[in-house]
């Protein structure tokens, strides 16, 4: 028993140690004061909706009450946050894709510190129309749903540009928490509207206990420490490239001594980004689906239902689509971030070279081959996550404990960030106190 709880203590020292140091104290507290913020705010509705048959529509609606887990119970609420920081999040890939193809933005990237606000402030910009044309979105479905018990031009603008307003809110939050707290702030808010939706997933399945086998539960419950543990290995993946860079001689001077040092290539190098991409396009059919059912014209009735039927979260359609747009996005959103022919050059550049290889072109192809392969495997565990959801359900036949994929990989990957930056700062605040000395 002591040895447990000296264990214990042991894990929890880096905590206690941290509410020793006044600035990491202070770091800790303005984190938990905004994530209070942030929880408070995803309680206050959007006025002019009917709280009780949005409820309905989408405790009735299994893909709905995936993307309300998703977005921390903001959109079963229609919460002034409810469009959440996908606005955001959506800008910022466009930007960053924008960066790879305008010459003056990939310049502009390149002049350090400034540059990067210049690029954070467009990313800014470019939310907001985002966030509006989201909005709109969101207001004819469930307008079409028969949700919205108003529809007045100023209860139209109201919702829209409350919505948007609480992106942009959402947004500066995330900001204050990156600059004075620990962590990412986006990247936290996600974590915290996720994990704040736990509670109600196990109240849910508690209430129906008594209805599912025992044996189930413990299927599930070993998949999710399966799927964790994968997670935590793909994420912390690298395959080392060995690069060895020559002496340097200045005249009869020896300015630097031969160095060997590794090239890190991550297996999971593009993260959860190719999700986002595959579900915005995925989820087209399924919408349009409702939109056609409705209309009177026979043959796109009939489209439309047959849409709706074979895209839903369910379906084997809806699934393999899913998974084949993940991998693709995978590979294409790798090639954007990662240059093979321009890290050779700057390998080159530095009297850099890989043992056995060429600099040069035969360098960027080696590169390339091995991306290539790591990048292969990388994107058929983001589409097996992507499609967890469906298979974890089908398997085992609960559906209330589905927190979805991406969500737990969202959640496990911040864990394991923020982790490292508070034992960075923790080591960083030793040597302080070590030089001191």
């Amino acid at each position: 028993m002591s040895e447990s709880k000296t264990s214990f203590a042991y894990i929890l020292s880096p905590i206690f140690n941290a509410f020793k140091i006044p600035e990491l104290r202070r770091k800790i507290l303005i984190t938990v004061l905004i994530v209070i913020i942030f929880r408070i705010a995803a309680h206050i509705p959007v006025g002019g909706v009917d709280l009780v048959a949005l409820k309905q529509l989408f405790s009735s609606n299994q893909f709905l009450g995936l993307l309300d887990i998703f977005s921390g119970g903001t959109l079963v609420n229609f919460s002034i946050i409810s469009l959440g920081l996908n606005p955001y999040i959506n800008a910022s890939i466009v930007m960053q894709l924008l960066t790879m193809i305008i010459p003056s933005l990939e310049a502009l990237s390149k002049e350090g510190e400034m540059g990067r606000q210049m690029i954070n402030q467009y990313t800014r910009y470019l939310t907001i129309p985002l966030a509006l044309v989201q909005s709109i979105g969101m207001f004819a479905l469930l307008k079409n749903q028969g949700i919205i018990t108003q529809i007045t031009p100023v209860q139209i603008a109201a919702i829209v540009v409350g919505m948007t307003a609480g992106t942009i809110f959402l947004m500066w939050l995330g900001e204050l928490i990156t600059e004075y707290g620990i962590g990412n702030g986006i990247s936290l808010l996600i974590f915290a509207g996720i994990v704040s939706r736990i509670p109600v997933v196990f109240s849910q399945t508690a209430s129906v206990f008594d209805q599912l086998q025992t044996l189930n539960v413990l299927i599930f419950g070993t998949l999710a420490i399966l799927v964790i543990a994968a997670v935590v290995f793909i994420n912390e993946g690298r395959r080392q490239i060995q690069v060895h860079y020559a002496r340097r001689f200045v005249g009869e001077r020896e300015t630097g001594g031969a160095a060997k040092t590794y090239l890190p290539l991550r297996v999971n190098q593009a993260g959860v980004i190719p999700i986002i991409f595959a579900v915005s396009l995925v989820l087209v059919p399924s919408f349009l689906g409702s939109y056609l059912a409705q209309l009177p014209n026979p043959q796109l009735s009939f489209l439309g239902r047959w849409l709706a039927a074979n895209f839903n979260p369910s379906s084997v359609t809806y699934n393999l689509s899913y998974f084949l747009l993940v991998v693709g996005f995978t590979f294409f959103y790798t090639a954007v971030i990662f240059n093979p022919t321009k890290v050779a050059d700057e390998i080159k550049k530095y009297g850099g070279f890989i043992p056995g290889i060429r600099p040069g072109t035969q360098t960027a192809s080696f590169l390339n081959y091995i991306m290539v392969r790591i990048t292969l495997a990388g994107a058929i565990f983001l589409g097996l996550i992507a499609i967890l959801p469906s298979v974890a359900s089908v398997l085992t036949g609960i559906t209330t404990l589905i927190i979805g994929g991406t969500g737990l990989l969202i959640v496990v990957s911040v864990i394991m960030d923020t982790a490292k930056q508070f034992e960075s700062k923790l080591i960083e605040r030793s040597y302080e106190v070590f030089a001191k000395r």
